[in-house]
């Protein structure tokens, strides 16, 4: 029996129900119901309204959205009577719809998601997706990519506007920012906030305490990540019902692998989500907004899941307690300056202009609270990547600027709250020898991950671990610099999280091996997704730059992306911009005002410099709430009160528990839709099992194993876990010491032990092959004795000064190989497991006076054939070591 004014007494009667107001029409507390999700919307359409036919996957519950279309033109009419229909009872209301109109009832679309309306200078448009396919799923919740969208103009006599007419023009404008591209959404999962914020808020729930909001003071949605909020807001005040029928989406990122461990499945999900406020491209949108948000503002969340269990519940009735669920996040964002860079004078490097000196540094202020408030009131550390020297000041400029507006915030902070600021030349660093950035970048993620802890969700809050604070990288672009900064850190996190799922022991994870490399992919994915969206072309520096691999095609591919780059920024970026804003509701068109594509600058659109309400302080420049530590805020409010969640609480204030509280079966267990396992998402999704699959791969099981056992693994497994204010440490092994102590011309003892003397003879014996590997290479030809050193032959000592180097080849009396197909046929070849060294060659080196190694970085390319901690010396060696020492008395022997 249906309610007395419902809709389908009304259509069913032939009444006409828009005479009445929605009894919501005032209200903007959105409601959402759980009973069933609405997936698949067909719009149809009579002379008078506009019905929307909402169902959910298994098409067997239906809702109507009624849209008036006799109102004028600028006004939108929206009602919904909240009434769910069977099939047999919607069939019989379109049925009835057709009878009762005269030009019947005409089908336009059928889509997969309602994403909001639009006005330019006539009608409404209705955005509908009608197309998507999935990218991820996250607790047996799928989301989305938007794959194709249309137009529904809302008007009963519409007719294609003239092509120079304003109205063609805007609809152009809007239609440049391809919503194909990159747009993401979700029918039951919220992508806008982080999993912990969504998991910490359904434990409040089970204890009845929503009074607490998570984020402070953000209690839904996060407006910041919400990029159709503009095309929703006409909605709020039509009904209460707008997130049953309207999806929220977000513009970034979103990808996910399959880690097989032993036939474990392991789930990386990498999540980035843009602001739309300040929101443009390159050089049109730099440093910070009068409100405090900066350009290329993206938070990136790094969700990791053992995927033994689909959904976010334990089995045995539980709610939101699985503990195989994790997540890590970071920060990126321009630097908090008022700055600018004119790309007019067509160069690729334009001048920085900082605009404004606010001696206060307002909008900076705004933004570090805005971070306090969103990241739980932990610390914020700060990465600042840019130069720290220059010839003339370009970056510099910043670097000052941006130290004295932390050192004046930090000055009035309280002590336990102060920003951690870190100042690093990256691009300095890239172009020293060895692998500087990579050893910079692993010490600091530890440190990192160390002071702001990953989440791990738990059965209850007692056992809950939360993050706290935010790392908050930038360069200039936040793009190349920055993504490489937020792989390294990524990958220690991702260290820490599969520790915390029981999956390792040790949070290193090593470099080349399956899933470093998988996820060295997903941030190379990323960091170029963001690069199109913000400076037009892919990242011009990837981690192969910053490794110094494939260091030949690598320069060209950048070379090819600077230039994408320059010329996207030139000439495309304006009309990208128009876009932006008008998607966004940045500008909105006016009888009277200037049309969007004559606008000088769009500055004011992005900046109010009216003050409402109170002024801010200069000294007190935070709100207090925000600094509050949400860990101590759930241990005041909840566990020390004894109010933690139990079975109990849930079924006092869950409602449906311990039933259909989650709809995840539904979303997750696709009806109608699966024919072909190859169509299966799980199944088309990006492995680690292709690595093993590949012919030209080594065949590793452990995903955990290095292909390529290179000497920066070894290095870098000594970090430290240890938190102090200096950071991590490296802890030496004795060979290591020993080592150092030999290089560094010291005395070691009067007699040395094998070891050291096996040392003393390699180490020598590759301070040669350092300095004269030209010479070396054009001698031995084919045989390359840089990359396996292997030398045999009689131990004849041949005065070079007399005696050239082709005639002790041709003797015999030196013999170079590598490890190739020519080499190991030869049936002369000794293949040994460490070096022979004649003293010819000794002779040959002394001769050369070749003394070029001042550290253990510099012997990196040799540690992958040597491994010090278990050479062997014989009876040989031992000769060759008193022959050595005999051959000339020079001290320069004796290293």
């Amino acid at each position: 029996m249906d309610p007395p004014g419902s809709l389908h007494e009304d259509v069913l009667s032939g009444n006409n129900m828009f005479g009445k107001q929605p009894l919501s029409a005032f209200s903007t507390k959105q409601r959402k119901t759980t009973k069933f999700t609405l997936t698949k919307y067909t719009i149809y359409e009579t002379q008078e309204r506009m019905y929307i036919v909402g169902s959910n996957k298994r098409e067997s519950m239906f809702r109507i959205l009624e849209i008036d279309l006799s109102v004028p033109e600028d006004e939108l009419a929206v009602l919904e009577d909240n009434i769910f229909f069977t099939r047999s009872e919607i069939m019989d209301v379109l049925a009835q719809l057709e009878n009762a109109s005269d030009s019947g009832l005409n089908k336009k679309v059928t889509g997969y998601g309602l994403l909001g309306f639009i006005r330019f200078t006539s009608c409404y448009y209705l955005v509908v997706v009608t197309e998507c396919s999935q990218v991820a799923v996250i607790g047996g919740h799928s989301v989305f990519h938007i794959d194709a969208t249309e137009l529904i103009p809302i008007s009963n006599n519409y007719k294609k506007p003239d092509k120079y007419s304003n109205e063609a023009k805007l609809i152009s404008s809007f239609s440049s920012l391809d919503l194909t591209k990159t747009f993401y959404f979700s029918y039951t999962y919220d992508i806008t906030n982080t999993l912990q914020t969504n998991m910490l808020r359904e434990k409040l729930r089970a204890v009845d305490r929503s009074d607490i909001s998570i984020p402070s003071g953000i209690s839904s949605y996060n407006e910041m990540f919400m990029w159709n909020n503009n095309l929703l807001s006409p909605l709020f005040n039509c009904f209460d019902a707008v997130h049953d029928w309207f999806q929220c989406i977000i513009h970034g990122f979103i990808d996910q692998v399959n880690v097989s461990i032993y036939g474990k499945s392991i789930h990386i999900t990498l999540i980035a989500r843009r602001s739309h406020h300040f929101a443009g491209a390159r050089f049109l949108k730099r440093g910070v907004n009068t409100k405090g948000f900066v350009a290329n503002e993206v938070e990136t969340e790094q969700i990791v899941s053992d995927m033994i269990l689909t959904s976010f519940h334990e089995p045995g009735n539980g709610f939101f307690d699985s503990d195989c669920y994790t997540s890590f996040v970071q920060h990126r964002g321009s630097i908090p300056l008022y700055w600018t860079q004119e790309a007019s004078n067509l160069t690729t490097k334009p001048p920085i202009e900082i605009n404004v000196l606010d001696p206060y540094f307002s909008p900076a202020a705004l933004h570090f609270d805005k971070l306090f408030q969103r990241y739980g009131g932990g610390t914020i550390q700060v990465l600042n990547l840019i130069k720290t020297k220059e010839k003339n000041p370009r970056e510099t400029k910043l670097l000052v600027e941006f130290e004295e507006c932390i050192s004046y915030l930090n000055m009035h902070l309280p002590e336990t709250r102060k920003i951690d600021y870190t100042s690093w030349d990256m691009s300095r660093a890239s172009k020293q020898d060895g692998q500087k950035v990579i050893e910079f970048l692993e010490s600091y993620a530890l440190k990192t991950i160390l002071e702001t802890g990953i989440f791990h969700n738990g059965r209850d809050f007692q056992t809950t671990n939360i993050q706290q604070g935010i790392c908050r990288s930038n360069c200039i672009d936040c793009l190349d610099r920055t993504n490489a900064a937020q792989f390294v850190i990524g990958k220690r996190a991702l260290g820490e999280q599969l520790k915390q799922l029981g999956i390792v022991e040790d949070t290193y994870l090593e470099y080349d091996s399956d899933i470093v490399n998988i996820l060295t992919e997903l941030f190379h994915d990323l960091g170029d997704t963001i690069a199109l969206q913000y400076g037009g072309s892919h990242l011009v520096n990837t981690m192969e730059t910053y490794r110094k691999i494939n260091q030949w095609s690598s320069h060209s591919r950048d070379m090819v992306e600077s230039i994408k780059r320059f010329y996207s920024n030139s000439f495309i970026d304006a009309q990208r911009q128009d876009a932006i804003n008008l998607f966004l509701g940045n500008y909105v068109w006016r009888e009277q005002g200037t049309p969007i594509w004559e606008l000088n600058t769009d500055f004011h659109l992005h900046n109010d410099y009216l003050m409402d309400g109170p002024k801010r302080s200069y000294t007190h420049w935070w709100n207090d709430y925000h600094l509050q530590s949400l860990g101590d805020l759930l241990q005041k409010e909840i566990i020390l009160k004894g109010n933690d969640v139990s079975k109990a609480k849930l079924a006092m204030n869950v409602r449906g528990y311990p039933g259909a509280f989650d709809n995840y079966w539904n979303e997750y267990y696709l009806p109608r839709t699966v024919t072909w396992i190859q169509d299966l998402f799980a199944f088309k999704m990006n492995s680690t099992r292709r690595y093993q699959s590949s012919k030209k791969q080594k065949d590793v099981t452990s995903p955990f194993e290095s292909r390529k056992q290179s000497w920066i693994n070894k290095k870098l497994k000594g970090i430290a876990p240890h938190k102090d204010d200096t950071g991590p440490v490296i802890t030496e092994s004795d060979e290591l010491i020993l080592a150092k102590t030999i290089i560094s011309g010291a005395t070691v003892s009067d007699e040395p032990t094998p070891w050291e003397t096996e040392f003393r003879l390699s180490l020598y014996h590759l301070r040669g092959v350092l300095e004269s590997r030209n010479n070396l290479e054009n001698n031995f030809g084919s045989y390359s004795a840089i990359d396996n050193p292997v030398f045999a032959g009689d131990y004849n000592v041949v005065d070079l000064e007399t005696t050239s180097i082709d005639s002790a080849l041709s003797a015999g009396e030196i013999r170079g190989g590598a490890f190739s197909e020519e080499v190991e046929t030869d049936p002369t070849f000794q293949s040994r497991s460490y070096f022979h060294v004649t003293p010819v060659n000794v002779q040959y080196y002394e001769h050369t006076d070749s003394h070029v190694a001042d550290n253990l970085t510099q012997l990196g390319e040799y540690t992958d054939y040597l491994d010090f901690k278990n050479l062997k010396v014989d009876s040989c060696d031992m000769k060759l070591y008193n022959d050595m020492t005999n051959v000339t008395p020079r001290e320069n022997l004796v290293l």
